[in-house]
């Protein structure tokens, strides 16, 4: 997480009753992110720098793994993700590799974010064969064998497409859930330029084979 000082603690008072451990990778906050973290008798690791998402949540399944855990699930630190869905993504994840959260935002979007959105969902079947609901939702879950194919490159927002595109070229099973956003100040949403991006990745990812 990055300056979640303010909502972490209430986070991992929850995520503890339904993890068996619980990683947090600090990165480079300029709060006081990693010593609530540490206050709340958690893994804390902590990036000097700020580095970005996928970078940070690269060093938590790195750290997992490496410590025998054979399911990982990976969710956000500001409050956005229900940690009461932690069951659920386990269970299903039983059955598959790899299992994808989505929200129902739909009716709440701007059309063009709406059109992006339905656009970045097709060039993921027309290219990955793979229908995704929700590309961008970071509330996921995996197994430690699917994480050695998928572990993406990107460092920033970009990892979530990621590991989509890696899951899909290595045909892993997957399944999807719908989960509850408990929306906060901080809407996280794809812009268009963000969408350009993904595209442009997504092809690339393709082509490079």
């Amino acid at each position: 997480g990055y300056n979640e000082g303010k909502t972490i603690a209430k986070v991992l008072a929850d995520v503890r009753k339904l993890a068996k451990k619980v990683v947090v990778v600090d990165d480079g906050s300029k709060d006081n992110t990693y010593d609530e973290a540490k206050k709340a008798g958690v893994i804390a690791l902590r990036h000097i720098v700020n580095m970005g998402k996928g970078a940070a949540l690269k060093t938590g399944c790195d750290y997992a793994v490496k410590e025998g855990a054979r399911k990982i699930v990976v969710m956000d630190a500001d409050g956005q993700h229900d940690p009461k869905e932690i069951p659920r993504f386990l269970e299903t994840l039983e059955h598959v590799d790899i299992v994808y959260g989505y929200r129902s935002t739909e009716e709440q979007m701007p059309l063009v974010l709406r059109f992006g959105n339905w656009f970045i969902t097709r060039m993921f079947y027309l290219l990955f064969d793979v229908k995704i609901k929700d590309t961008q939702s970071g509330y996921r879950a995996f197994t430690d064998r699917a994480y050695k194919t998928i572990r993406w490159t990107s460092n920033d927002y970009s990892m979530e497409s990621e590991m989509i595109a890696r899951a899909g070229k290595n045909k892993l099973k997957y399944a999807q859930i719908p989960i509850a956003t408990i929306y906060s100040d901080k809407y996280k949403g794809t812009t268009v330029l963000d969408g350009m991006k993904i595209v442009f990745d997504l092809i690339w990812w393709k082509i490079r084979g």
